[in-house]
């Protein structure tokens, strides 16, 4: 593709400065020609080679090998393992507070249900209006389920919720509020400390969705005193489609809350087979039925690599890549009426900015079809996601060239 030799020049001596540059050779595909420009890690992240490795060992000789034993080796306790090694890595959790397992939309139902049942004298949950759909599909269900309030956060279109605009809906009837650490569609960086202590003030409990933060943005839950966080694998954690959410339950929490699912490997005694059922104790008591064992096994070689690299490392990248991706969006978008919806300070931003206009979605599908791979968001924006690991500044360029070359 060609550019003009001022852009090629800047890019190719961030790349050269980079000193992420080397990592992503371990991603599968990314020198793939027929996909110069992959701008959507913050939906779906590329696989590690590293993972060929592992999943064929873990079919041969686990599965394959060990067979129904494997339960007894190992398999079982893996949640909690890899879930203390997330924690470890980039949450900022001690270990037994982090476990893996469900989607990221049954973590939610168990840990608001949870959070709801703790508080039986408020009758109101807080939550913004452009949160992702499912956190706001599924608080409907439970007020609707508890028949609670739902009250709702207006947000600016190119930010998200403050301590300062979260105030007039907070109170004594607050039971909980549910918040994204990262938007997902503007990338507003949530000050998760600040809000976490307006939300404790008011009594309420606080839950942080971690979805498009995790692996890109460094974390303190502990530190932050942090109720309740769940997030997803498959973007910045590169755990592959579907792969299992991860639930955090800061300690002191886990003998008060009771999730609801109840199934049985979350019980004290699961091969027990018990009349009845009682919780087990700590983050195990809020898994429910079979761990997804082999879904887990690619996020393993993303959080060792992260590990590798260091989470200041990953955020400076992040920084760096989403400025870049700002100062083209200045050089050769703004002039073609298209409107930047994220925060322009790096500190507020996540690992993906947001731009807009009415051909968007048109503009979007041909983009693909030459294997231009940006997201595409209602009603009309394009979400440059930049996953630091794999992602090159001259494939920054490339992306965003080519969106300047649709609509001119």
């Amino acid at each position: 593709m060609n550019h003009p030799a001022a852009l090629l020049d800047r890019a190719r001596s961030l790349d050269a400065a980079d000193p992420l540059a080397g990592y992503r050779d371990r991603f599968l595909g990314a020198d793939d020609p027929e996909v110069p420009s992959y701008l959507d890690g913050n939906s779906l992240g590329r696989p590690l080679k590293a993972t060929l490795e592992r999943l064929s060992s873990f079919i041969t000789e686990q599965w394959g090998g060990r067979l129904i034993r494997g339960w007894d080796e190992g398999w079982l306790t893996l949640p909690g393992r890899i879930g203390d090694e997330l924690g470890r890595v980039m949450l900022g959790a001690a270990p037994g507070q982090a476990t893996i397992g469900d989607s990221t939309t049954v973590l939610l139902y168990k840990l608001c249900r949870a959070a709801v049942a703790a508080r039986p004298d408020r009758s109101e949950i807080v939550i913004d209006r452009d949160n992702f759909p499912t956190d706001r599909f599924v608080l409907e269900g439970i007020a609707a389920e508890c028949g609670l309030t739902l009250r709702w956060v207006q947000t600016p279109f190119d930010g998200g919720v403050t301590a300062e605009s979260l105030a007039p809906v907070l109170g004594p009837a607050t039971a909980l509020v549910v918040l994204s650490n990262v938007a997902y569609r503007s990338g507003y960086l949530a000050d998760v400390a600040g809000i976490t202590a307006r939300v404790h003030e008011a009594g309420a409990l606080m839950l942080w969705d971690l979805c498009h933060s995790a692996g890109v943005v460094p974390m303190q839950l502990d530190a932050w005193n942090v109720d309740l966080a769940v997030g997803c694998t498959y973007k910045y954690l590169n755990g592959g489609p579907g792969s299992p959410a991860f639930a955090y339950v800061r300690a002191d929490l886990q003998e008060v809350l009771r999730q609801p699912i109840q199934g049985w490997l979350g019980s004290a005694d699961p091969f027990g087979m018990g009349e009845s059922y009682q919780a087990a104790p700590g983050i195990r008591g809020f898994t429910s039925g079979t761990p997804p064992i082999l879904g887990m096994q690619a996020m393993r070689d993303m959080i060792e690599l992260i590990d590798e690299a260091g989470m200041g490392a990953v955020r400076a990248k992040s920084e760096a890549l989403t400025g870049y991706a700002v100062e083209l969006y200045d050089a050769i978008l703004a002039p073609l009426g298209v409107q930047l919806s994220s925060p322009r300070t790096a500190e507020r931003r996540g690992s993906h900015i947001t731009v807009d206009h009415p051909a968007f979605r048109g503009l979007t599908a041909r983009l693909w079809e030459r294997g231009i791979i940006p997201d595409f968001r209602n009603p009309h924006g394009i979400r440059i996601g930049l996953s630091p690991l794999s992602t090159s500044f001259e494939e920054v360029l490339a992306g965003v060239a080519a969106i300047a070359a649709e609509l001119g």
